[in-house]
């Protein structure tokens, strides 16, 4: 669903709801005929502003005769909503899936995601919006390319690859999907000839590492073919080791395969 709750007069106005829909109205204003409404803030608050939107969306657009004020989870408007949007993975699709990630993350990673998914095969709507979903809830739509703990709780971690003393915080994880471990740093450095365990740090910082690592790693562990029997929890799993963030990865997916369109 790309909204999980009601929204407008006597809706439950959810603050992520409200700003898909708003999201979703602002990429649907070239459908009004001159003078068209100005767009929306994109704020998550409801009031006159939005629900007005919602009634000039239903009367104008969709030429109804009367309006509620209100759209619900997969009713007439919201499909209207999507049937106005551009076809393809493109970058205002991204604002919608994560509404709440600022303008300039979206213009960040936009490139670099697109050149990473292609060259991992992740391809096919379903995979995309798996993949998406996935990296939404792990960085926290953009906001964060590096694990906020130190990393200490990895020092001496064979399993990881961790020998050497500060092995620990200096391969602690980065990228959408964090890479974590000396052994995976070697792995990544390995499969792109650059040599992230002289700088690890760039991982983080460059955007186009920290997005084709996450494709990288989606690859290398076969997360296409769980995404492609729609697997929500195996792919969840096999990122994080159990079920950690499983709702509001759910909640991710719902819209990225509404904006794309995405079928088992």
């Amino acid at each position: 669903m790309c909204i999980a709750r009601s929204v407008g007069t006597s809706g439950t106005n959810d603050v992520t709801d409200v700003m898909v829909f708003q999201a979703l109205f602002n990429l649907n204003v070239a459908r009004f005929p001159a003078p068209r409404p100005a767009p929306l803030k994109v704020d998550g608050r409801i009031g006159a502003k939005t629900i007005g939107a919602i009634e000039a969306f239903e009367r104008v657009v969709m030429r109804l005769r009367d309006s509620d004020g209100m759209l619900a989870p997969g009713d007439a408007t919201v499909k209207a909503l999507l049937k106005g949007l551009p076809p393809g993975p493109v970058k205002e699709k991204l604002g919608v899936v994560m509404p709440r990630a600022l303008p300039l993350s979206l213009n960040r990673f936009y490139e670099p995601l697109v050149a990473g998914m292609k060259r991992h095969q992740i391809t096919t709507p379903l995979r995309i919006a798996h993949f998406i979903a996935q990296i939404a809830h792990e960085s926290a739509s953009f906001r964060y390319t590096e694990e906020i703990a130190s990393g200490a709780a990895y020092e001496g971690r064979a399993d990881l690859g961790n020998i050497a003393e500060g092995d620990g915080p200096r391969f602690k994880g980065r990228g959408l999907i964090q890479l974590t471990g000396r052994g995976n740093y070697t792995a990544y450095s390995e499969a792109t000839g650059i040599d992230y365990l002289r700088a690890p740090q760039k991982i983080a910082s460059d955007p186009f590492a920290a997005a084709d690592v996450a494709c990288w790693f989606w690859a290398t562990h076969a997360l296409n073919t769980l995404a492609d029997r729609d697997d929500v929890k195996a792919v969840t799993r096999r990122i994080n080791g159990g079920y950690n963030g499983l709702d509001d990865r759910v909640e991710y997916l719902g819209r990225a395969k509404a904006v794309l369109g995405a079928r088992p």
